[in-house]
């Protein structure tokens, strides 16, 4: 009986914990420099303390459904996550071609880029609810590749994690100033960042001397953990549900280990 009445104990604290536990999301206007961002901010307000934070960075698509939805998942683990606005407030692409014209406008200009990565990290970092010593960046396609160039700024970050982003830069050299611990998750089968592109990169963090992990997703393409990407590999661009699980879970167990 009176194990019984503990187990009943135990079940009616958790579903207490359960309803106490509250994901609230709030907008949060930021600048780089006369040009007015807005992103999104996630934490669980059923937590006291600083805990970890992440700036979260979007696909070339921009600031939309798919990140919004990430930071969320994030708060849920116990981090406040922050979704970086790069484009500019109201900026959304409309198709393929105005999203390749705007994410290439970036690519082109690494400082500008850099620039508004850092502007999303400061937002971040001024939250009373964060931990300033203990940040990642993380983003995806487009926003993968701007988490390292955040990365090779020397930001005081702990984690950067990359999902099917683009790995290349104009100074490979800029590596020796990651302070952060890097995974990359790939897509093997990715057209948009070639195998050469892929060597390149472990060329450059092992010159620095970072320490990095890169797992390779067999049969995964550009944009594996994105559902709007379509179900079609051939065309490069494909939804892939198995290795979308089994990169968040890596993700999870490497946050976990470098923002303790």
């Amino acid at each position: 009986m009176r194990t019984l009445n503990i187990a009943a104990g135990v079940a009616i604290l958790l579903a207490t914990v359960a309803a106490d536990a509250r994901i609230r999301t709030e907008a949060r206007e930021y600048k780089d420099g006369n040009t007015v961002l807005e992103g999104v901010l996630a934490y669980d307000d059923a937590q006291s303390g600083r805990r970890p934070g992440i700036v979260v960075v979007h696909d070339w698509s921009g600031l939309g459904p798919d990140v919004k939805g990430r930071i969320e998942m994030l708060a849920k683990l116990g981090y406040v996550a922050f979704a970086a606005d790069i484009y500019g407030k109201g900026v959304v692409p409309k198709n393929a071609g105005e999203s390749a014209k705007l994410a290439g406008e970036f690519k082109a200009d690494r400082p500008m880029l850099r620039r508004r990565a850092q502007a999303a990290l400061d937002v971040l970092l001024a939250d009373p609810h964060v931990d300033p010593k203990r940040v990642a960046a993380m983003g995806y396609c487009f926003g993968g590749g701007t988490a390292l160039e955040l990365a090779r700024s020397g930001a005081p970050l702990r984690a950067v994690v990359s999902f099917h982003g683009f790995l290349d830069t104009p100074d490979p050299a800029d590596a020796k100033a990651i302070r952060a611990k890097v995974l990359v998750l790939h897509g093997a089968d990715d057209p948009f960042v070639p195998p050469a592109q892929v060597a390149a990169f472990e060329d450059e963090m092992r010159k620095a001397a970072v320490d990095w992990q890169l797992v390779k997703y067999g049969g995964a393409v550009h944009a594996f953990t994105i559902q709007g990407a379509g179900s079609d590999p051939s065309k490069g661009v494909a939804y892939n549900p198995e290795a979308d699980r089994r990169s968040w879970e890596e993700m999870k167990t490497f946050l976990a280990a470098t923002l303790k």
